[in-house]
């Protein structure tokens, strides 16, 4: 079972996701966080594998609790819970331990596909969120997908494969699967391909792949 945590503000919202994901019989939901401050203190007492968390909280925001939550309890996996026209709290997420962004208003099977990869140990984005947090970078769209290009050049041709399936939000037991290698394998392909292009995590490496054009939503 995969066990999740759900922190916003609303109940509503709240529910709409438990009804969600709870729908799939391999997810359960543990816990459930009001204000930032309470999912925290969930996080470390349930050690849910990943939370949901929304990003306007009281007390404490959902990227702060993202930052607390890796600190804390950095075997549970952030998703964060997102909207249109959060554009600046999307690219200031990718510094604060997130693992995926997926839009409330999105298809909710993303909702669970999106669980189940970051609890895999991958990392998940909604693409119009991928392209979202690309546009925020500034510098122009064309010149940053010229730039990650370039940067990816500098992999092998299986690096870059498994950068492209990184991108699509697989994680490691299923990137081995696809490309017919084992697990461990696959994780040195990962931190190869994070320490050659100065990434600090999956999520970053998935923007990358957006940009250079690796994925199918790239």
């Amino acid at each position: 079972m995969i066990r999740v945590l759900i922190a916003d503000d609303e109940a509503m919202i709240r529910a709409g996701v438990r009804a969600i994901v709870q729908s799939d019989p391999d997810i359960e939901v543990v816990a459930e966080a009001a204000d930032g401050r309470e999912a925290v203190d969930l996080a470390v007492s349930h050690r849910p594998d990943v939370a949901l968390v929304d990003i306007r909280m009281p007390r404490l925001d959902g990227l702060a609790a993202a930052a607390e939550m890796r600190r804390l309890a950095p075997s549970t996996a952030v998703v964060v819970l997102t909207t249109f026209g959060e554009d600046a709290y999307i690219s200031r997420a990718l510094g604060d331990g997130a693992s995926g962004f997926l839009l409330k208003a999105g298809d909710p099977r993303e909702l669970i596909t999106g669980v189940h990869a970051v609890a895999d140990g991958g990392a998940y984005l909604s693409p119009q969120v991928a392209r979202q947090v690309i546009d925020r970078f500034g510098g122009g769209r064309p010149a940053r997908e010229a730039a990650a290009r370039t940067r990816v050049e500098q992999l092998t041709q299986r690096e870059r494969e498994v950068l492209a399936l990184v991108g699509a939000g697989l994680s490691n037991a299923d990137i081995a699967d696809r490309l017919f290698l084992v697990e461990g394998t696959v994780k040195s392909y990962v931190s190869a391909i994070l320490n050659r292009l100065g990434l600090r995590n999956r999520v970053q490496a998935a923007i990358l792949a957006y940009e250079a054009g690796l994925t199918a939503d790239g």
